[in-house]
């Protein structure tokens, strides 16, 4: 058997360990691989936001429809059954529902029967609450000129601010615009029928502290849906 002469054996190795050249292919394989992995998060992340959104959407929508099927449950007009005659109201129960709401529930608890109208006063205003005291009308009608506020239009439904704040409530129905009443008043309603049994009221004999000599009161609210 011949020898490799050690020159020639030097010769055979170089040439085995020649330059390694990778294979790009792989790599290629694996960046593919990474980038599709990285696209189907992307997508699950974008299709699981959208459905919260519709999701959230969804919700928000439903409970605005049923706030806005609550409002429209809500009695829209008011019976005014008093000793002079029937007056019926038109309730503002979306300017404002909560005052709106807290009459009605007064109305069902039975507030309102057997309030007497203590406090009458020409061209300005009828009041009836459960307090026969005659401070705060008889202190308006002196002082009620200061104010520059809107005007009230006549036969318009209101309550104190002072006593709704104060968790009381009582009606004031105006008699003719007046500009002053906005420092004072809620207004949650107008008169849509009755005006003449209003002007009745308001034209009865009155004392010197605008109550009227003979008692008129409310004898009860019916509500209505609709009229």
């Amino acid at each position: 058997m011949g020898r490799f002469k050690p020159q020639a054996l030097l010769q055979q190795s170089k040439r085995k360990k020649g330059p390694y050249h990778m294979n790009p292919m792989p790599l290629m394989f694996y960046f593919l691989i990474l980038v599709i992995f990285v696209f189907f998060l992307f997508a699950t992340f974008r299709y699981w936001s959208i459905r919260l959104e519709k999701n959230q959407a969804s919700v928000f929508e439903d409970e605005n429809l049923s706030v806005e099927s609550k409002k429209s449950d809500l009695p829209g007009y008011a019976v005014f059954r008093t000793s002079k005659g029937s007056i019926i109201m038109e309730l503002y129960k979306e300017s404002v529902p909560e005052v709106v709401d807290e009459f009605i529930d007064l109305c069902q608890k039975g507030h309102f029967k057997g309030m007497l109208f203590h406090q009458v006063i020409k061209h300005y205003v009828i009041q009836a609450s459960h307090n026969k005291g005659t401070g705060s009308t008889d202190d308006w009608n002196m002082r009620g000129k200061k104010y520059t506020s809107m005007k009230h239009e006549a036969f318009m439904l209101g309550t104190s601010k002072g006593k709704y704040i104060n968790k009381g409530f009582d009606i004031f129905i105006t008699t003719a615009p007046i500009p002053d009443l906005n420092e004072k008043l809620i207004i949650f309603g107008r008169v849509v029928k009755g005006e003449d049994v209003v002007q009745e009221i308001e034209e009865v004999d009155t004392d010197e502290h605008y109550q009227p000599k003979l008692s008129i009161g409310i004898i009860d609210v019916d509500l209505r849906q609709m009229m």
